[in-house]
């Protein structure tokens, strides 16, 4: 986003949608997506009851209702999206659960809003990853990735053109500790998933230097924890996505609130295939059937929901607190207790100005206490405002701090915010005033990639018949991120589908059972 003018003036624009369509990755997204629309029309539809309507349950009610089955969708609040839900308070202004940034990376993303007719909601910023710089309070760093190389070309240049914030030798040792990644391809990353970041970097003789001034931020910003506590396989995941694909790490900010600029648009197309979304659904316990298979979900208000098959796209945390005793010790199900949800604060501030020192962009904060953060009254339509700021800013690690006062987060990030902002915002609100904030706490986010995750992480089909998982945590190799969420809930619909002959052979059993009890 150009800034114009002696004194520096933030302006809006937006950046025309790169072209992703002839990477190998979206073809094989979309080519997944066309195999649901292809499929042959089920002789008698399949009822599958998805329990929780984030992103993965969405995505697998789509795809579903895609392929001519008929998904009904339980969400236990009254608000759509999960990870990404959003309310509106009494001024008419939104918060949300998190900050949402759309990769050029993400094909299956990019696929859904192109199926919906929605990519022109998507704000596309220019083609950099900036970062402050805590020993220049106010300043910043950028590394630039130049539209006329191909990649990894222009990820590399943008990395050596960038002299504010690594050495040429911590570059040099860098790129040696890296070449057995690229050389060794998938394989390799996968195997690295024993190391954290901080191991990984010292093994490969990388200097802690590298690790402080570029992987505290990328760690903080991928998993919402540490370098000494993340899995390296991924570092290594987003850095090979980055470097393979020309637009890969190219942002966009949505340009509204999540629930109704993206979850209602695929609720819609649900139920114009005959699917239905009920709101305020809470599940109490899974009903099984003398055989261990489901046989129905109870909900809070008392209702029973019968089905043809199951779904739970649930965070990993909350479908443990629901396993039925009898499944806990099946080795699928026993292996999710490694996999546990991180914690993290979503903060909202209105200020009664507007800020300069900033851009239309996602920033780094590189602070020990907030992850990254953008002036949403600037990157998104919806939230425009020429006269006063609105900073989102992902507070974490935020284990420490997910139990304390709203007052003692917001005074812990106005400090911080002083660094960033040395000349507008004071710890004492001398200077910017808070009109108003937003606390969000998420006790317990995304899964937590701390080494050897990797095998504890469940396939969409169970071995329980009919019952299915989606979600991040599940296997897909986009790890715990709104294109893992929506992947896992195609490859859930997919293995449904796959399922149809046993599943539909299995209803004459089920209503037999029913009209016994």
């Amino acid at each position: 986003m150009p800034c114009f003018g002696l004194v520096k003036q933030v302006v809006c624009i937006d950046y025309p949608r790169p072209e992703l369509e002839n990477t190998v990755n979206f073809l094989e997204a979309a080519q997944l997506s066309a195999s649901f629309r292809s499929a042959a029309r089920p002789a008698k539809p399949l009822k599958v009851v998805i329990a929780g309507a984030g992103l993965a349950g969405l995505s697998t009610a789509k795809y579903l209702a895609d392929a001519g089955h008929q998904p009904l969708l339980l969400e236990a609040r009254d608000v759509l999206g999960g990870k990404v839900a959003a309310w509106k308070d009494a001024d008419g202004d939104w918060y949300e659960t998190g900050l949402h940034i759309f990769f050029g990376a993400y094909p299956n993303v990019q696929n859904l809003f192109g199926e919906l007719g929605i990519e022109d909601r998507l704000q596309w910023k220019e083609h950099s990853m900036i970062f402050a710089m805590p020993n220049k309070p106010g300043e910043f760093s950028r590394f630039d990735f130049p539209e006329v190389l191909p990649a990894p070309f222009n990820g590399i240049l943008a990395i050596l053109r960038n002299n504010e914030m690594l050495t040429w030798p911590e570059k040099i040792k860098f790129a040696i500790g890296l070449l057995p990644a690229m050389l060794g391809g998938q394989a390799y990353v996968e195997a690295q998933d024993s190391f954290t970041v901080q191991e990984w970097m010292r093994k490969q003789g990388v200097p802690d230097r590298v690790t402080k001034e570029v992987f505290i931020a990328m760690s903080k910003a991928l998993n919402f924890i540490n370098p000494d506590e993340l899995s390296m396989q991924v570092i290594l995941i987003a850095l090979n996505r980055f470097l393979q694909e020309k637009h890969g790490s190219k942002m966009a900010f949505l340009d509204g609130n999540p629930p109704e600029r993206l979850c209602m648009p695929i609720v819609d197309h649900i139920r114009s295939l005959g699917g239905e979304v009920r709101l305020n659904s809470r599940i109490r316990r899974i009903e099984l059937n003398a055989d261990g298979t489901v046989k129905s979900l109870i909900l809070n208000d008392g209702d029973v929901i019968g089905g043809d098959a199951f779904v739970f796209a649930t965070p990993v945390d909350i479908l443990k607190l629901l396993l039925p005793e009898s499944w806990k010790e099946i080795p699928y199900f026993k292996k999710l207790e490694k996999l546990v949800g991180v914690p993290v604060i979503n903060i909202h501030i209105w200020f009664d100005r507007k800020l300069n020192n900033t851009y239309d962009h996602l920033l780094f904060s590189r602070s020990p206490l907030l992850s990254v953060y953008a002036d949403m009254s600037v990157t998104c339509k919806e939230y425009y405002s020429p006269n006063q700021s609105m900073l989102e800013l992902v507070f974490a690690p935020a284990e420490e701090w997910i139990s304390r006062s709203d007052e003692e987060i917001i005074d812990a990030t106005m400090k911080e915010l002083s660094k960033l902002f040395p000349d507008e915002i004071a710890a004492d609100q001398s200077k910017a005033k808070i009109l108003k904030y937003h606390v969000v706490k998420t006790p317990r986010s995304v899964y937590k990639t701390v080494p050897d995750c990797e095998p504890c992480r469940p396939l969409q089909k169970s071995p329980i018949q009919g019952f299915y998982l989606a979600g991040d945590y599940t296997k897909q190799k986009y790890l715990a991120s709104m294109e893992g969420a929506i992947l896992s809930g195609k490859l859930c619909a997919q293995a449904i589908v796959k399922d149809y002959e046993p599943l539909i052979a299995q209803i004459p059993k089920q209503y037999a059972e029913a009209s016994i009890s």
